[in-house]
């Protein structure tokens, strides 16, 4: 069954080649697999790199971005679609209303800020969706730790961590969203 992925990632490429080849691969493997695509919406940094390497591999690619950040972002100009909304608040709710899962891959503070809000939203029951850190190159090593840290000390409850995956195979992480995507479709 296909899903519809939903992508966080940086607005900026980093530095090394290594964090555009993953936004590549992903893109890819993600058409190639059937799948949707829905992200920011941008075409810059590995946000567009990503986009682009999945309308090239044939697929479905949605967009969600807010006015405030079309030129700054750069709005993608080949979507399939572009949702435009007022604010970020609308775009992570737009963001996670059209996703089956997510897929986590390195940014900054924009992209934490779309994980830990996905991350409570599951905690609070207002989603079952699943969410895997794409672990490129240990870039979630130091953040994993933290959260099993929180885990030991009662601060993060055991049933978030559930649906919540890190690994460093995107095949494996595709599958396993897959798997964990339909099944919480299914309830």
């Amino acid at each position: 069954m296909s899903l519809t992925v939903c992508v966080y990632l940086g607005a900026r490429a980093g530095h090394g080649d290594q964090w555009a080849e993953a936004a590549r691969a992903a893109g890819r493997a993600i058409a190639e697999a059937g799948h949707t695509l829905v992200y920011g919406g941008g075409q810059l940094g590995l946000m567009g790199i990503l986009a682009d390497s999945s309308l090239e591999a044939g697929g479905r690619v949605v967009g969600v971005i807010p006015q405030a950040l079309v030129d700054l972002e750069q709005a993608h100009p080949k979507l399939h679609e572009q949702h435009l909304v007022a604010s970020m608040h609308q775009r992570k709710a737009k963001l996670t209303e059209l996703a089956d899962a997510f897929l986590v891959l390195p940014g900054g503070f924009g992209t934490l800020d779309e994980l830990f809000e996905a991350i409570t939203w599951r905690q609070l029951r207002f989603h079952a969706k699943p969410i895997g850190l794409w672990n490129v190159d240990g870039y979630y090593d130091k953040l994993w730790a933290f959260l099993q840290d929180g885990r030991q000390l009662g601060f993060m409850p055991e049933s978030t961590f559930e649906g919540l995956t890190i690994g460093d195979d995107l095949g494996l992480m595709l599958h396993s969203l897959a798997a964990m995507g339909n099944a919480a479709g299914e309830r």
